[in-house]
């Protein structure tokens, strides 16, 4: 197996994978109605990597060190037959973990087929219990009781501990927070506070909207005591704590206040076939077409380790910088390579 380390030594440990650029949500922070409406043109479906493909591009990312693997979109669950997709790739030598995350809505009728494929974790995107709240945040799509039901579904297939992923936007939902611990104190799933970010290009992100993680956790910790757990991996995004009183676990992502970039073990692949290493990339690297032109593996064995090696992503460290000069270049939307 050939290992592979960007400029800054960091292997290449994960892949996470947008399996459709399509979702039934509209949220603002990632795919708004104004600008992906109905009119909107979305990939054909021509144009995506076939499960075929997707599984000669995993083999081989598994060749240079890659053995965790997170499905994502758009919303995953839009696109048909995931779970064959799934059952091929447990079976791939050197992949360890297979997660998908999801924004729950059709989480009950997929989550026994998921189980069943070989799906290993699930995370769920829940960020406000408040009906109300969460429909806004959903673009006018979502209801919050059909993503709840959903994660009792996933319980009821064998998933027992779920991520749910919360992202908090000042003014927003951060008054949804509290809620949100009351609910899932003491079950085995783990809430993760997820730092508001200037993903894609059009969600007016503002530093002003951010509510830095510190204070999420000062907030928490004054009703429900919280101690500080070690990383369960190089690498993992999430600082960890858990309830002084043994009931359950907490995480904070924190890219914008404590970018961990330094760290980084992750490439994402889009739903046309790109390869990015970082999710505020600008442009990626086409595998598709040499791909379909029937290329050699060792072919695209030196596109993968030509992208890696030459990788010096650091857009969180440099945010400030970044957002400084005049005009911010534009990004890779979300929803093309998953969060």
């Amino acid at each position: 197996m050939l290992l592979l380390q960007d400029k800054l030594n960091r292997p290449l440990h994960d892949l996470r994978i947008s399996v459709i650029d399509r979702c039934n949500f509209r949220c603002p922070y990632c795919m708004p109605e104004e600008k992906y409406s109905k009119h909107y043109t979305f990939l054909k479906e021509k144009e995506w990597l076939s499960f075929d493909e997707i599984i000669h591009l995993v083999q081989l990312f598994a060749k240079v060190g890659v053995r965790k693997i997170r499905l994502t979109g758009g919303e995953p669950l839009l696109r048909p037959n995931l779970d064959d997709l799934i059952s091929d790739l447990v079976k791939i030598p050197g992949i360890e973990d297979i997660a998908l995350t999801t924004n729950g809505a059709l989480l009950s009728a997929y989550a026994q087929a998921l189980k069943e494929a070989g799906l290993k974790r699930l995370a769920v995107s829940l960020d406000s219990l408040n009906p109300e709240i969460f429909k806004f945040l959903s673009g006018q799509k979502g209801n919050v009781n059909t993503v709840l039901d959903g994660i009792k579904a996933a319980e009821k297939a064998g998933f027992e501990s779920i991520k749910i992923n919360v992202v908090v936007q000042k003014g927003i939902n951060d008054q949804s927070i509290i809620d949100l611990v009351k609910y899932f104190r003491g079950t085995p799933h783990i809430l993760r506070f997820i730092e508001y970010m200037d993903v894609g290009n059009c969600n007016s992100w503002k530093l002003e909207s951010v509510v830095p993680s510190k204070d999420i956790l000062r907030m928490i910790n004054e009703q429900f005591p919280l101690i500080a757990v070690k990383a369960n991996y190089y690498g993992e995004v999430a600082k960890r704590y858990r309830f002084l009183d043994g009931k359950g676990e907490i995480g904070f992502i924190s890219s914008v206040t404590q970018s961990f970039c330094g760290d980084c073990t992750r490439a994402r692949i889009s739903t046309d076939g790109k390869i990015y290493t970082c999710l505020f990339g600008r442009e990626g690297q086409d595998l598709k077409t040499p791909l379909r032109e029937g290329v050699g593996d060792q072919t695209l064995f030196e596109i993968i380790k030509r992208v890696w090696q030459k990788r010096e992503d650091r857009y969180s460290e440099l945010r400030s910088q970044i957002h400084s000069t005049d005009s911010t270049p534009a990004k890779v939307e979300m929803f093309q390579i998953g969060g």
